[in-house]
């Protein structure tokens, strides 16, 4: 498997540092909630959105390559999925996120395949 999917796009054009919690996420297909925690650690940057009441108390990882772009003026993340897409991503486990090589490999190998060019 890539790693590609762990680390920001060239385009998107993310800064590292920039703290991007707050930030309005958008899909595709409309919004899925706000930016709760980030990373930009090298090949594991993610961030984990808290879709509020769109998916009731649901908290998703996303792998920094599903990033489109950032628009620091908007504080808001544009992501190359669909809210579809999202609502059935594997469930988010707060204990295995951060370094959990298997639990990366599911997430990445779910986003991989999913992702529009």
């Amino acid at each position: 498997m890539s790693d590609s999917i762990w680390g920001y796009q060239p385009t998107a054009g993310h800064t590292a540092g920039t703290d991007l919690v707050g930030y309005k996420v958008e899909a595709a297909d409309g919004s899925i909630g706000k930016v709760d925690k980030h990373s930009d650690d090298v090949s594991s940057s993610y961030l984990v959105v808290d879709t509020g009441v769109w998916i009731f108390g649901k908290h998703v990882l996303l792998p920094a390559g599903t990033v489109r772009t950032v628009d620091d003026a908007e504080r808001t993340v544009h992501v190359d999925l669909t809210k579809e897409q999202i609502k059935n991503s594997p469930e988010f486990d707060k204990d295995k996120h951060t370094g959990d090589a298997g639990y990366h490999q599911e997430i990445g190998g779910y986003y991989g395949g999913h992702r529009h060019p």
